[in-house]
């Protein structure tokens, strides 16, 4: 198991002015970050991969889909095609990074909606699109985790269960589903029970509180979850997830318009400890 930081918490961009933010996350302990990949090139993401290690930081990397002319489920055949190079894209960059792990919701633009779920047609894209991104992938290392969210967020795919499906119909053994607390706590009946009956596909976790705040200061049952992950077999990354509002485009996505937590280091001190220790103390209930 190894405990990350997603880094959208300071930047959609990581570049050398991030620097003192990777500095604090290595001494506090972190074996990584979670790098979105949003803009920039191969070269980019080489050079930053050269610097987290550096650092001693392992990683893995965070995408969405940005726009409608990039959107592999969409009608029109060309937004389709750029959709898919851009997965693509994202794969490429990723592996330049050094990244373990490719996560993200990307399959829809976020906050896009068509009044009802994914239909027939739709799902067929998704599982075409990401067919082709997962034998792109396929040699590089990396391990594609597809993330399901909410159905305030998209429409496309809001279930563990239907994130598992996915996964079996792309059938790669390269590419998963990520199991994130937060979003798991709106939409699974057992937030916590249904890690067990998707754990074959689970390729990533996001540790996130039920605010988008501090892990261990909302109502998420994280011991549980530990609990549930390890009597599972999962020995993969948990990430850390949080949220606040200095981003303008990033608030709007995660609807943050008020502050969660006192500080950046109060969230990442905090949740540290808490995913050491709940993981710790889950080899005993396990």
């Amino acid at each position: 198991m190894k405990i990350g930081f997603n880094l959208l918490l300071w930047t959609t961009h990581v570049t050398d002015a991030d620097t003192v933010v990777l500095e604090q996350l290595k001494a506090a302990g972190y074996d990584g970050v979670e790098v979105p990949v949003f803009e920039g090139d191969e070269a980019h993401y080489a050079a930053l991969g050269s610097r987290l290690d550096g650092l001693g930081l392992d990683r893995t990397a965070v995408a969405i889909v940005q726009d409608e002319a990039r959107n592999p489920i969409s009608g029109d055949r060309a937004c389709r095609r750029a959709g898919v190079d851009y997965l693509k894209w994202l794969v490429d960059c990723s592996a330049a990074l050094g990244a373990e792990v490719l996560c993200g919701p990307f399959y829809q633009p976020l906050g896009v909606f068509s009044g009802s779920g994914p239909t027939d047609a739709e799902w067929d894209r998704i599982v075409a699109a990401h067919t082709e991104m997962a034998a792109h992938a396929a040699g590089s290392g990396l391990t594609i985790a597809v993330e399901p969210l909410n159905r305030f967020e998209c429409y496309a795919l809001n279930t563990a269960e239907r994130a598992a499906a996915l996964a079996r119909a792309v059938g790669s053994d390269n590419y998963g589903y990520l199991y994130d607390t937060f979003h798991a706590n709106i939409e699974e009946k057992d937030p916590v029970g249904v890690i067990a009956e998707t754990a074959g596909q689970m390729a990533h976790v996001h540790i996130s509180e039920n605010d988008r705040g501090t892990p261990g200061r909302g109502h998420i049952d994280f011991q549980a979850t530990f609990d549930a992950l390890r009597r599972a077999g999962y020995d993969g990354w948990l990430t850390v997830e949080a949220f606040g509002h200095a981003l303008p485009d990033i608030a709007a996505a995660t609807k943050v318009w008020r502050p969660l937590f006192d500080s950046e280091a109060q969230v990442f001190t905090e949740a540290i400890a808490l995913v050491r220790g709940g993981w710790m103390a889950s080899e005993a209930h396990a």
